[in-house]
C-alpha cells in the first residue's frame, strides 16, 4: 500500500519560522520522520510527500528515502489546494486503494489491524476515528453499521447533542475518490470531499481507535506531546498492546437512574463524573460503558431514544475535557408479556448483564487484559457481570449485593481514586 503524507503546514500558531510544520522535531525527531517510520514498520514502503511551505527543508533531509529504507516522491504545490486539492496532483501515481496522514499528527497506531477492517467491505474509504478531549472544537462525524452517515463540522449548533467522534486525519482510500476531487482547486477532505461522497449514495466507513493520535499544531498540546513520546505513552497505546479498561454501568453510576423512563429530557449527570473520568482518561486505562437498556425491547423507549442520551452523555462529558472510549448497550430482555414490546429482542443473549457478554466484546475490539480491568456498578448484575469477565469489581452507592465485590465505594469518583492509587 502506498502513503500519502500532507506536509505543507507551515507551523504558523508553533512560532516556526525556519523549517515547515511536519519538520517541528519531538523529542530530537522530525515529526515527519516520526510518520514514515511507523510507516515501513508496516511494510508501506513508497511514500509520496506533499509539500509548500520550505519545501527544500523537507527534500533536503529525507533525499529519495534510501536512508531510512523507503522509497520518498516530493511533489511540491505551487499554490495551497487544501488536503484533498493537493491529492490531485498525484492521482495518476495512485492506481490502487492508498493511505493518507497528515503531517502535524503525532501517533502510533496498528495499520495492519486498520488494513483488515478495510478489507471487510467495500468503500470509498475507511477513515480512523476516535473521541478525544476537546470535542466541541472538532469536527464530528455519526456512525451506523461501522458506516459514516454524517459529518458535522465546527462549530457545532450549541443546541445540539452529538457523539465524541472525531474524523482523526488517517484514510485509506480508493482511487475512487478522485471522482470527487476537482483539479487544480482548493478542497478540504472534511468539508467537501466526504460529505459529497455521502451525498452520492458511496459508502465511508469509520474505524474506531483508542490508540496515540494526535495533531501538535498548537502551543498549549506540543508540550504535552513530547512528555507522551518521552514517557512511552505514545508507543504502549498502540492495540498491538494489551490495555486494561475500567467498565462503567450507566444509570446509577455516571447519570441519574431513569428507572422506567430512560430518555434525554430525563438526563442528569451525577456529582463529580466529569472529573472522574478525565482522570481515567489520563491514565492509560480506557473508559468503557456497558449498560443494559430493556426498555427497547419492551417497547417503552426506541434505539433512537438511547442514541440521543449517549449524545448527551458525550456532550456533557465533551465540555469538560472528559471522553469515553466507547459505549455498549444491551437492548434485549427475556420475558415477553409487555404491550408494544419487540418480539425479535426478547431473547435470552449473551450481552446483557449479569452476562459477560459486552465486556468480552469490547475485550476482543480494543485488546483489553480483562485480569488487569475493573467494573464499577451499582447492581449486583454489574458485579456478576465483571466477575464473569474476569475483572475486579466495585460495587458503588449504598446497596448490598449477594454477590460480593471486591470493594465497595459511595461514588464513581472515590472508586475511580481507589483504583487509581493501586495503578501508581
Amino acid at each position: 500500500m502506498q502513503l500519502v503524507i500532507l506536509a505543507g503546514g507551515k507551523g504558523t500558531r508553533l512560532g516556526l519560522t525556519d523549517i515547515p510544520k511536519p519538520m517541528c522535531p519531538i523529542e530530537g525527531i522530525p515529526q515527519l520522520e516520526r510518520q514514515i517510520l511507523l510507516a515501513k514498520k508496516y511494510g508501506i514502503e513508497e511514500i509520496f510527500l506533499l509539500e509548500g511551505y520550505l519545501a527544500h527543508v523537507i527534500s533536503d533531509y529525507f533525499g529519495n528515502g534510501e536512508r531510512f529504507g523507503v522509497k520518498i516522491h516530493h511533489i511540491v504545490e505551487q499554490a495551497p489546494l487544501g488536503t484533498a486539492g493537493a491529492l490531485s496532483l498525484i492521482k495518476d501515481k495512485l492506481t490502487n486503494r492508498f493511505m493518507v496522514f497528515y503531517g502535524d499528527v503525532v501517533m502510533d497506531f496498528d495499520i495492519e489491524s486498520m488494513q483488515k477492517f478495510d478489507e471487510q467491505e467495500p468503500s470509498v474509504g475507511t477513515l480512523l476515528i476516535h473521541p478525544n478531549n476537546h470535542p466541541y472544537d472538532s469536527d464530528l462525524l455519526e456512525v451506523k453499521d461501522d458506516k459514516i452517515i454524517a459529518f458535522h463540522t465546527k462549530p457545532h449548533d450549541s443546541q445540539k447533542n452529538y457523539h465524541n467522534l472525531v474524523n482523526a486525519a488517517v484514510y485509506i482510500l480508493s482511487p475512487e475518490i478522485f471522482e470527487f476531487i476537482e483539479n487544480g482547486k482548493q478542497q478540504d477532505f472534511g468539508k467537501d470531499i466526504f460529505p459529497k461522497v455521502l451525498q452520492s449514495g458511496k459508502i465511508l466507513r469509520g474505524y474506531k481507535s483508542a490508540e496515540y493520535i494526535k495533531d501538535m499544531g498548537t502551543k498549549d498540546r506540543l508540550p504535552k506531546i513530547c512528555e507522551d513520546v518521552a514517557k512511552g505513552r505514545v508507543k504502549r497505546l498502540n492495540k498491538k498492546n494489551p490495555r486494561p479498561a475500567i467498565f462503567l454501568d450507566r444509570d446509577g453510576v455516571l447519570i441519574k437512574d431513569m428507572d422506567k423512563n430512560p430518555v434525554v429530557e430525563n438526563f442528569e449527570l451525577l456529582e463529580d463524573v466529569e472529573d472522574a473520568i478525565k482522570k481515567i482518561n489520563q491514565s492509560g486505562y480506557l473508559a468503557i460503558v456497558v449498560t443494559n437498556q430493556p426498555m427497547i425491547a419492551k417497547g417503552f423507549v426506541t434505539f433512537s431514544d438511547v442514541d440521543d442520551v449517549h449524545k448527551k452523555l458525550e456532550t456533557q462529558l465533551g465540555k469538560s475535557g472528559a471522553y469515553l472510549d466507547d459505549i455498549y448497550f444491551c437492548p434485549h430482555h427475556p420475558d415477553k408479556g409487555y404491550e408494544g414490546e419487540i418480539p425479535e429482542l426478547k431473547i435470552v443473549c449473551d450481552c446483557r448483564k449479569p452476562k459477560p457478554g459486552m465486556l468480552l466484546k469490547a475485550a476482543q475490539d480494543y485488546h483489553i487484559d480483562l485480569e488487569k480491568s475493573w467494573m464499577i456498578g451499582d447492581r449486583e448484575t454489574d458485579i456478576k457481570a465483571g466477575r464473569a469477565a474476569g475483572c475486579k469489581t466495585i460495587l458503588v452507592g449504598d446497596m448490598q449485593s449477594s454477590e460480593k465485590a471486591n470493594y465497595q465505594y459511595k461514588n464513581l469518583s472515590a472508586a475511580v481514586n481507589y483504583i487509581l492509587e493501586q495503578q501508581k
